[in-house]
């Protein structure tokens, strides 16, 4: 039976990329979608023409019975995933002194409280297949110095990076291992309005990423290669930090 990997936010930008080429490597795909199902559709046609198993969940992480229910119900009809990659997540960006309590808990249940709410009924029956595998969790750039503007996000971020490596501790004797990615700033929706010529100055290769490149670290993570990889944040941000 194939590996299974669910990839939370997969129905564009860097978690549709990184499907594909997961896709690509053999590995059967659970796509994850919150209200874009048509993305979600589309990039599950694109998986299903490679030849792979693979199916759409839909669901809000940050609602943590939806989830569960979701996330167990998929595994008692399809088996264990092998690989969870926590991809999903939003902005809500704005200075400190003018930020709202909703801005601030949005971010923050999603981001964050995403982290549980995905990863609480998945693991288990990872450790109960008994056959190792992957988690990887995209942080940011942000989590890692902070960011003006992105209180909230960069809070949520670095939070993920202190879950990760302390999960990281609780997996390794069953095999698994627990990594973050953290993307610089990436050609994807998430940069629109942005100033991105003077962007550009600010990093040395003096471009945006791809999301190819940060599929293809994520790819590598998840390759038997990567096994004696663990508790470690990469980072794919053009060299910026």
């Amino acid at each position: 039976m194939k590996k299974r990997i669910l990839i939370t936010g997969s129905s564009k930008g860097i978690g549709k990329s990184v499907a594909l080429f997961l896709a690509n490597k053999g590995f059967d795909i659970t796509l994850h979608c919150r209200s874009d199902f048509a993305a979600a559709q589309q990039t599950l046609d694109e998986l299903k023409a490679l030849g792979q198993a693979a199916n759409v969940l839909q669901f809000d992480i940050a609602d943590r019975d939806m989830c569960k229910d979701i996330i167990t119900k998929d595994i008692e009809a399809n088996g264990a995933f092998w690989g969870v990659i926590c991809n999903a997540g939003i902005t809500a960006d704005t200075a400190f002194p003018a930020m709202t309590g909703d801005e601030w808990d949005n971010v923050i249940h999603t981001n964050l409280d995403g982290f549980y709410n995905v990863l609480q009924p998945a693991v288990m029956p990872m450790v109960s297949a008994r056959k190792g595998g992957r988690i990887i969790i995209m942080s940011s750039l942000s989590g890692e110095i902070g960011n003006r503007g992105q209180v909230n996000y960069s809070a949520s971020k670095a939070g993920v990076i202190g879950a990760a490596k302390s999960l990281a501790l609780e997996l390794a004797k069953r095999n698994i291992t627990v990594n973050c990615v953290a993307p610089g700033l990436i050609d994807t929706d998430m940069v629109e309005g942005l100033p991105i010529s003077e962007i550009k100055k600010m990093i040395p290769l003096r471009r945006l990423g791809r999301p190819e490149e940060v599929a293809a670290t994520v790819d590598f993570l998840m390759s038997d290669g990567a096994a004696y990889i663990t508790r470690q944040v990469i980072s794919v941000n053009g060299g910026i930090a």
